[in-house]
């Protein structure tokens, strides 16, 4: 493997390092250490064989995701996976704009003693200050975004070896439950492939692997580079997300959830201790900032992708690009702002919204695919295909499941 796929393994990794591991730990740990050996078992075949079945469905074709499903199905498949893109990212920005805001608001009141803070200056002091980077040169966030990911990944592992000292093996004594195991794994589905999934920047990374190799060594070099990534992420990531709930039990984890924070962020308030509780706030901070301005850029996308379909099937002038996007930032600072003021669920967000959205768009598309474009038939795998395929439908059918537990 030469430098520039392994440049690729570091974008993709970086890509999918973010926000949505500060809140794993807290939906695979309410019923113990447990659950967790079972993600590790099924994230690698689940992160690999997604991302690579995205790949190969891209790989014919130049454009993101919703343009190649245009080339495959016509416009109106098109419009509609554009739609889903919309509302797979439009959720995440909102709910990275509520947790940056209660990170800020856990560190004045537990570090600094800033119990009287005013959340609606607090709230619009951030989310002005993500908008306004937002409006700069689009270039200049991205590099700075790429700039901070390598940090955050050092400053992440360092964090989860620093709690070593902290763990508690009494964690293996808790009580087993074979239908507390069962419900917390079928839960946890959503949250577990959002945190590993690094979407937006497959398309990219498909073409560029095409461009650079040819389509049949482009095919190999890149499922490659996907293979060593997806170790990575799960060396990564469960590392992370075992090293934290050796540290707390499920009381813990039901306090963070209710204080709608990330685990770091209960970190800090938790142990007393002057260096998790100033890293966990830089740590959160980062990794949501980071995760924020690359899924608003796919928001943003879609939504005038959206605008722009939606006129081309109406046969209606599109409005100027500029004059959208603007207009989009407006909408979207104005929604961020009501949002994160109102602070619903960050995990609730996830469930219900972002990660069975994604779990249609990176799991079930791909496959469907595979079995009625003619041109993809040579991308078949029954096996592969068949675990992704049940993966996605059980991870779409937790929003059901979480309605009716809910309601009775």
């Amino acid at each position: 493997m030469g430098f520039y796929d392994f440049r690729w393994v570091m974008s993709l990794f970086g890509t999918a390092v973010g926000a949505g591991i500060l809140f794993l730990p807290i939906k695979t740990g309410v019923s113990g250490i447990y659950p967790v050996f079972f993600m590790m078992i099924i994230a690698l075949p689940m992160v690999y064989f997604s991302h690579w079945g995205l790949c190969r469905y891209c790989f014919g074709h130049k454009g993101d995701i919703s343009d190649v499903s245009r080339e495959y199905y016509g416009a109106k498949v098109g419009f509609f996976i554009t739609a889903l893109y919309f509302f797979a990212f439009l959720p995440a920005c909102v709910m990275y704009g509520v947790g940056i805001t209660n990170t800020i608001i856990s560190f004045a009141q537990n570090q600094l003693g800033m119990m009287d803070i005013s959340r609606a200056l607090v709230v619009f002091a951030l989310i002005s200050f993500l908008m306004l980077v937002m409006v700069l040169k689009e270039d200049l966030v991205i590099r700075v975004c790429e700039a901070l990911v390598y940090p955050l990944c050092v400053i992440l592992l360092v964090f989860s070896l620093y709690l070593i000292q902290f763990w508690d093996f009494g964690v293996f004594s808790v009580e087993f439950s074979w239908s507390d195991f069962l419900l917390t794994c079928f839960f946890a589905l959503p949250i577990l492939a959002f945190a590993f999934e690094h979407t937006p920047a497959v398309s990219t990374f498909a073409s560029s692997m095409r461009r650079r190799y040819g389509e049949d060594k482009g095919i190999e070099k890149a499922k490659k580079v996907l293979f060593l990534n997806s170790i990575l992420l799960l060396f990564f990531i469960m590392f992370f997300v075992f090293s934290s709930l050796m540290c707390l039990g499920s009381d813990d984890l039901a306090k963070a959830k209710e204080l709608n924070i990330s685990v770091v962020s209960y970190f800090a308030i938790k142990l007393n201790n002057d260096f998790i509780g100033y890293s966990a706030p830089v740590i959160a901070f980062l990794a949501i900032a980071t995760s924020f301005f690359g899924h608003y850029f796919g928001a943003r996308e879609g939504f005038c992708g959206l605008v722009d379909k939606g006129c081309e099937l109406a046969r209606k002038p599109a409005p100027k690009p500029k004059t959208l996007s603007r207009f989009c930032d407006l909408l979207f600072y104005v929604l961020m702002l009501v949002c994160s003021y109102l602070n619903p669920s960050i995990i609730g967000i996830i469930d219900n919204l972002t990660g069975p959205i994604i779990a249609g768009i990176l799991f079930l598309l791909p496959v469907i695919g595979f079995y009625s474009v003619p041109s993809l038939k040579k991308y078949r795998n029954i096996w592969a295909d068949a675990f992704i395929f049940i993966f996605g439908a059980v991870t779409i059918c937790t929003v059901g499941f979480n309605v009716i537990k809910d309601f009775f």
